[in-house]
């Protein structure tokens, strides 16, 4: 078994890059071996900036001889027949065997050397190598079918064992030799093998191994920092990138003016990290202190020094713009921001990101005064969502775009706003992922709630729904952002009411812009009025929209009084579908079962309660379906579960429908039992109908009053009355009275069921 170093070296490749061009490496390297018959176990594979490096150990020395069958004609097929199966396996007639009257070839593929299938190999990798981006260079490069690399490759080092494997790629020849440290030892260096390869480097001052490289950046960071009485503020990523840009890493800790610190800690470490690569630290107390620690790609002979005052004077020209951008933002209010808003699009069929503010505006608003998000403010919940968005338009998050709502907080309290409305800028767009915080506070949960509900509403009404994994707009963020909000803070309420409430107010504000802005449309504002005192507002709106469409082409047809654009913002918000309540909703629930997924509840339980229909308070679903999940997982949930199939299976064959309430009957009416003292009645059957009498009004009650648990206990009476009846009597009694009897308990009995859950959506 013999050990293979592959080295690919180039000009710098971009750190961001180098993860994938390992995976990439490995994958090539594995699919060509694969080809031509030789295992790899496992493979070593590092990267610098300024290579890449395989190596893969204990390959054998040849491959297998192997011995491969082919099926032919039989003996009796047409010459044609046999003339085209010699053509394929290039043999003669007489070198095939006969057996049964069929022909078979048997050709023997001798063992190839392991070096030989390498030299073949690696032209292959490094032409069908996937970068991001990539280049061609050199004379070649006016021609497309020259080589394209990530930078110019420069060289290449194929060593099997201590032997050379020759091969050629674009004019570059695979040898013995490499480079090491750009600057401590730019010369060539000569590998004798995998096994020196590393030391060989390190000698000349290049650490090959990325994690090692991580390791020292890592701890040497937070060495040079604790060395100065700090505290390093982590950063995996950085360390990640430092170590791509380096091939021999030296943190070294510096120090910037003291004054930059009146500038927001976030926007410190945002400057010092996207712009510079470098770490902050923290001083006494947690607090952001003024220093820095950047890593240096050479071991500098005055300890780094010079490249410490170097990097200050850069950095400090960052800070002093972050602090000109943080003090010019501050000579205008957030108020006077948010005029701006009206200058950008949020969407070509939505409008500007001012007619999102407004609406979310309102529906904030709403929540609050509707006591939908308890002990809100409105006033207070209106006045955040107006300001929400004003930071876009700022200096600072126009140069770091990661800091809105960030910034709008500190821009809200330095202008002496309530901390409510600033803390609810600043957590607005939480929370934007699994794991992030879910905030609490009473006018930040109405600015976030109404914030993604009124962009997933709107979304939704002009078409734009997630499609397989496409969701351009992150509806499914917003979604499961949502349900955050609506669990974490125990919100009782009614997605239906919340959607109809986000679509009505996009509607409205739609035609309010139309009877403004075009004289063919004023009437509108007369059956706007109207229906905000309907009962169904929002049907109302819509029905108004769709006939305002028709009475603009009547216009159009007189004289040219409505806008082409006018009509087709209406008919945008006239298609709404009938559906588009349920579609929303069933959008949620499908959200709901991700979400839920992680915590261990089960996707069956879940369209099992819903299924029901009129259960759109998220809180109070998922209280009926943990209970249902803690039932089903007792022996009477599951012999329960049985019991229920057992009869429905009965009852389908019989015609007889067992579907819920909602879904009205699907077959032939169901037949009653109520009658204890029918004669054909058994001990057995007065059992179950008594069962039946006490347990359907007590889960019905204890569902109506959310005892969820006792309505499981009221089922759970129902396991031994059902088990009993089913092995004691005869569902299909040849007398059909005593038959329809039965039947009409069993009946009684799925309608009990389905009274807490739709059984029939239960797996098991």
């Amino acid at each position: 078994m013999t050990d293979f170093l592959l080295e690919l070296r180039s000009e710098e490749i971009p750190a961001r890059m180098q993860a994938g061009a390992r995976a990439e490496l490995e994958k090539l390297f594995r699919a060509q071996l694969s080809a031509a018959g030789l295992e790899t176990g496992g493979l070593t594979i590092w990267s610098t900036p300024r290579r890449l490096a395989l190596i893969a150990r204990h390959l054998p020395e040849a491959t297998a001889a192997v011995s491969e069958e082919l099926k032919g004609p039989r003996s009796s097929a047409p010459p044609q027949a046999l003339e085209g199966f010699l053509r394929k396996t290039g043999l003669t007639q007489d070198q095939l065997e006969d057996r049964d009257g069929v022909y078979f070839a048997v050709i023997d593929k001798p063992g190839r050397a392991t070096a030989e299938v390498l030299a073949e190999a690696i032209p292959a990798i490094v032409r069908a190598f996937a970068w991001p981006k990539s280049m061609r260079w050199g004379k070649e490069s006016a021609s497309s079918e020259s080589l394209r690399w990530v930078r110019p490759l420069s060289g290449i080092v194929a060593i099997f064992g201590e032997d050379l494997v020759a091969c050629e790629v674009s004019g570059i020849s695979a040898g013995f030799a490499t480079r090491g440290h750009r600057f401590h030892c730019p010369g060539e260096i000569t590998i004798g093998s995998a096994s020196d390869y590393a030391e060989k480097l390190r000698a000349c001052h290049v650490i090959v191994d990325h994690e090692e490289r991580q390791s020292i950046i890592r701890d040497g960071a937070a060495k040079a920092a604790a060395d100065a009485g700090l505290t390093l503020v982590e950063d995996e990523g950085l360390v990640i990138e430092n170590a791509g840009l380096t091939e021999w890493p030296v943190p070294l800790l510096g120090r910037f003016d003291e004054a930059f610190l009146e500038v927001p800690p976030e926007v410190i470490q945002l400057t010092a990290r996207v712009n510079q690569k470098y770490f902050v630290v923290n001083g006494a107390g947690g607090k952001l202190a003024n220093g820095f620690v950047c890593t240096a790609n050479i071991d500098a002979v005055d300890g780094g020094a010079e490249i410490v005052a170097g990097n200050r004077k850069v950095l400090a020209a960052r800070l002093s713009d972050a602090r000109f951008f943080w003090e010019q933002d501050q000579k205008k209010t957030l108020a006077q921001h948010a005029e701006k808003l009206a200058n950008i699009t949020f969407h070509e069929k939505l409008g500007t990101v001012a007619d999102k503010v407004e609406r979310v505006a309102k529906l904030a608003e709403w929540l609050a005064s509707e006591g939908i998000v308890p002990n809100c403010d409105p006033a207070l919940a209106r006045q955040a969502a107006e300001l929400a968005k004003a930071d876009l338009v700022t200096e600072m998050v126009g140069e770091f775009p990661e800091l809105q709502g960030l910034m709008g907080g500190y821009y809200a309290r330095a202008e002496g706003l309530p901390d409510a409305v600033a803390d609810a800028i600043r957590d607005h767009y939480k929370p934007v992922g699994q794991g992030d915080d879910v905030p609490t506070a009473p006018v930040t949960v109405a600015v976030a709630l109404a914030d993604k509900l009124d962009t997933l509403v709107a979304f939704f009404a002009i078409g734009e729904k997630p499609t397989g994994s496409k969701d351009p707009f992150a509806l499914r963020r917003a979604s499961l952002g949502i349900l955050a909000l609506l669990l974490s803070n125990d919100i009782r309420v009614s997605l239906d009411d919340l959607s109809v409430q986000a679509s009505t107010l996009i509607v409205t504000q739609n035609l309010e812009q139309v009877a403004r802005d075009d004289k063919g449309a004023k009437k509108v504002l007369a059956v706007i009025g109207k229906a905000q005192e309907s009962d169904d507002a929002d049907g109302f709106v819509r029905e108004a929209a769709r006939e305002l469409v028709e009475r603009s082409k009547k216009y159009n047809l007189m004289v040219p009084r409505v806008r082409p654009e006018t009509r087709a913002k209406l008919e945008i918000f006239a298609s709404f579908p009938e559906d588009f309540d349920e579609v929303v909703l069933q959008f949620f629930v499908d959200r709901l079962k991700v979400q839920q997924r992680e915590a261990g509840v089960r996707h069956d339980l879940i369209d099992a309660v819903f299924a029901l229909g009129g259960e759109d308070d998220l809180v109070r679903l998922l209280a009926r379906v943990k209970t249902l999940q803690a039932f089903m997982a007792t022996d009477d949930g599951t012999n329960l579960l049985a019991g229920y199939k057992r009869a429905a299976n009965i009852l389908k064959q019989a015609d007889i429908s067992v579907a819920p309430a909602k879904a009205g009957p699907a077959g032939g009416s169901a037949p009653t039992a109520t009658a204890p003292a029918f004669a054909g009645a058994t001990d057995v059957d007065r059992a179950l109908l008594t069962a039946l009498d006490t347990a359907e009004p007590a889960a019905s009650a204890a569902v109506a009053d959310e005892r969820f648990t006792d309505a499981m206990a009221a089922l759970a009476s129902l396991r031994a009355p059902i088990d009993a009846f089913f092995d004691g009597v005869m569902v299909n009694d040849p007398d059909e009275a005593v038959r329809t009897y039965r039947l009409g308990l069993l009946s009684r009995f799925t309608g009990a069921v389905h009274g807490v859950a739709d059984f029939s959506k239960i797996e098991g």
